[in-house]
């Protein structure tokens, strides 16, 4: 096996650096070792090895004025039967997706 000698730099959000590092703690794995296996899989995969897609949500400017309303009126409905959920678990789901 060749000795490692190359580096690799990038510049990145310091929060997302330090949210993705957290989780590679927890996992037990250093930055080096995932970034060898992603360069292992590119080489192995010829191409990126996950979908790289933009997610089709809704935004306002994809909505006519009656679907955005339709989708407030769902939401207020929402709130006023009591059917939220916790800040905390709306943003859990939210990473979730990310």
């Amino acid at each position: 096996m060749a000795g490692k000698s190359a580096n690799v730099t990038a510049r990145i959000q310091p929060d997302i650096k330090r949210q993705a590092e957290e989780v590679l703690d927890r996992l037990g794995l250093p930055v080096s070792v995932l970034i060898d296996t992603l360069y292992r899989q590119i080489i192995m995969t010829g191409g990126i090895p996950y979908p790289l897609t933009v997610p089709r949500l809704p935004t306002r400017d994809s909505l006519t004025g009656g679907q955005f309303d339709e989708m407030m009126e769902a939401g207020c409905g929402e709130a006023a039967a009591d059917k939220g959920l916790p800040i905390e678990e709306a943003f859990a789901e939210i990473r979730k997706g990310i």
